[in-house]
């Protein structure tokens, strides 16, 4: 009976290993349905199935890269395999034979996917995916443990990340990748030791971009611990405190130790060693028996201790910002990337002092922040009453992360927590445009030089908006106050609550709920509700008569026989004195090129949408001399055109929503 007890229990135990082991040995996937699903007897499937049957076998995945195309039109399949570059091709042939029969069990209907292993990367679409830079899906996961100098670590990491992601980057079409460590002082450790690398197939500023982001991400999300694994469709990162990699593989420039086993990202603490002794015959059964404690005692004990971790991990991953693994499959996987806790925020700010309070913006107040590993960062915390509700929140939240560009505000998190919603954005030293641009001191310091890369920095990230991005973006809120500055003041777009976003075949939009600034909005937008990509371009044009007179759109208002800013422009154009509206600071300045300026703002600020260029075509104007402008109609007449609702001031020149009927 005790026997039969005891194989029961092993049975149990090895059933419970068997699922348990997994959650830490599984590689990692993501299936999107975003492109369409496949049936299985589909030409879809079928072309599928055969760049599945033959990449393994493929002979040029010696180089440890692929790229396979099969099929046509809308049921081609378009495959990309990726090897660790410092692994040989038997090992990069079976990681791929594991991951075309693994992916296809995990994803098996859906025309996009992905799956990440230790030591590749295989993933297909039915859409064009070679040379594209994708953000998402990713998937990333941290050491749980910390270093002792959490400040001193970060910067070693960092540097090291740094480094490595240089080496990378200058790799040709073959290979991207780059290794490394450094040393460590005041730890129990010696060395970091870092790897990168990006699919070959994208650019050396692409390639080094994305693996700055996936820094960023280590630096913002897991300061301090002692190792980390983050992956993307097109670039992958890993540090560890011990050398994981071929040290052959590793910069020149650094001094790697003798490699040691690899340490998991979760330590499991090995079995105890057990010892076996039998002295006589007449002991078989104790022997019998001792044998089977020996087998089954290590293996209860790292299942007991798998558990324990297993439930750790499950209970720390239910708060934010703890070791936890995300992959951005649908819009909840998204947002848990994102999630800061709020004794975080509150200890960046200092619980939202005065001394930090920097701004206050349409739907509450900007607070400067740092985090414990050094790095600024800039919190807006929503006011209560704001009419910003959860769906816009969650609408800019998820918007701005999926979307990368110089020109555009990098989102780092936002938190959300009681009746609190606060937003995570990169620290931009110099504040927003209008603080410059509307200040009679300040404003001396904006030069012709700098105001026109200011005009081209915007329009380069509406053109990244409308045509560029993996989605394309109808800001609706375009202002002097939504564009910020860096040190160098290079301009980013930012505050995108009121946003839209466009399918594929989608041109134009309407609305019953008007949003957006009084004096930048679309005649078509503020009367009708109708919005494009012309809204946009309306907004710039405001934006950028603005930016040349130095002065505010709605102060033209204040004063007589004049309607507006771009009524104003437009009289002296036509009189042939548009020099008349510059700012007097700019005297001096190049006369054609401010004149050129003048001439694309009207243009954007026509009243017909039809009349209006594209942000493409705007960028191709600024940046050449030899491009005839076309000729300026009158610009929109607001005075003599009422909206169905009245349009209420709005305060400190803040976003309102207008409820038309």
């Amino acid at each position: 009976m005790f026997h039969s007890n005891l194989f029961n229990f092993i049975i149990i135990i090895t059933i419970i290993f068997i699922f348990i082991s997994p959650a830490i040995s599984q590689p990692n996937f993501s299936c999107s349905n975003k492109t369409g699903n496949y049936t299985a007897n589909s030409i879809y499937s079928a072309n599928l199935q055969h760049i599945l049957s033959s990449l393994p076998t493929d002979e040029r995945i010696v180089e440890g890269f692929l790229n396979i195309s099969y099929g046509k039109g809308s049921n081609r399949v378009n495959a990309i395999a990726l090897c660790r570059g410092d692994l040989p091709q038997e090992v990069c042939r079976s990681c791929f034979g594991d991951s075309v029969l693994e992916l296809p069990t995990r994803c098996p209907n859906e025309k996009e996917a992905v799956i990440w292993y230790p030591n590749c990367m295989f993933r297909y679409s039915n859409r064009w995916i070679f040379g594209v830079v994708q953000d998402a899906p990713s998937f990333w996961i941290w050491n749980i443990e910390d270093a002792q100098d959490l400040q001193g670590f970060s910067k070693a990491v960092q540097g090291l990340l740094t480094q490595v992601a240089e080496e990378a980057a200058l790799g040709d079409s073959k290979l991207k990748f780059a290794a490394g460590n450094v040393s460590i002082e005041n730890e129990d450790y010696s060395s970091v030791y870092g790897l990168v690398q990006c699919t070959p197939d994208i650019s050396q500023s692409e390639c080094f971009d994305c693996l700055q982001t996936l820094a960023g991400v280590v630096q913002t999300r897991c300061p301090g611990k002692i190792g980390a694994r983050m992956m993307r469709p097109n670039c992958i990162l890993r540090y560890e405190i011990q050398s994981f990699f071929d040290p052959a593989v590793s910069i020149p420039s650094q001094s790697t130790p003798p490699p040691s086993p690899p340490s998991p990202l979760f330590p499991i603490s090995p079995p105890p060693l057990s010892s076996n002794t039998s002295t006589n015959g007449e002991e078989k059964d104790s022997k019998r028996l001792k044998t089977v404690i020996v087998i089954v005692l290590p293996v209860v004990v790292v299942v007991l201790v798998v558990l324990i971790v297993s439930i750790f991990i499950f209970l720390r991953a239910r708060k934010p910002r703890v070791g936890v693994t995300c992959s951005e499959v649908d819009d909840t996987a998204d947002l848990e990337t994102l999630v800061f806790d709020i004794s975080t925020i509150r200890n960046a700010t200092d619980d939202f002092s005065d001394e930090n309070h920097i701004g206050q913006g349409g739907f509450g107040t900007v607070y400067k922040g740092s985090l414990v590993n050094g790095q600024e960062i800039a919190v807006k915390r929503l006011s209560q009453n704001s009419m910003q509700g959860e769906s816009e929140f969650k609408n800019e939240v998820l918007l701005v992360a999926k979307l990368q560009h110089r020109n555009l505000v990098r989102l780092l998190g936002f938190c959300l927590h009681e009746d609190e919603r606060i937003l995570v954005f990169e620290f931009l030293q110099n504040s927003s445009l209008d603080k410059f641009l509307f200040d009679p001191l300040k404003g001396q310091d904006l030069d012709w030089g700098m105001r026109y890369k200011i005009i081209l920095g915007i329009a380069r990230g509406l053109v990244y908006l409308h045509e560029d991005s993996q989605i394309k973006v109808i800001h609706r809120d375009l202002k002097a106050a939504n564009i910020l500055l860096d040190t160098e003041m290079n301009p980013k777009i930012s505050d995108f609550g009121m946003a839209k976003l466009f399918q594929d075949d989608e041109t134009r939009g309407n609305t019953n709920k008007i949003v957006g600034t009084q004096g930048y909005m679309a005649p078509e937008y503020a009367i009708y509700g109708a919005f494009s990509d012309k809204s946009d371009v309306f907004s710039f044009g405001v934006l950028v008569l603005e930016i040349v007179t130095g002065q505010k759109n709605s102060s033209f208002y204040l004063e007589k026989n004049i309607d507006d800013l771009i009524s104003y422009a437009w009289r002296n154009w036509r009189e042939g004195t548009a020099l008349n509206v510059v700012d007097p600071i700019l005297k001096g300045g190049p006369s054609n090129e401010i004149k050129k300026c003048i001439n694309i703002g009207l243009l954007c600020a026509q009243e017909h949408s039809a009349d209006r260029p594209t942000m493409d075509t705007v960028l191709l104007m600024l940046s050449s001399d030899t491009i005839t402008l076309p000729i300026l109609s009158p610009p929109a007449d607001f005075m003599n055109r009422k909206p169905k609702t009245d349009i209420s001031s709005p305060e400190s020149s803040g976003s309102h929503v207008i409820e038309m009927e």
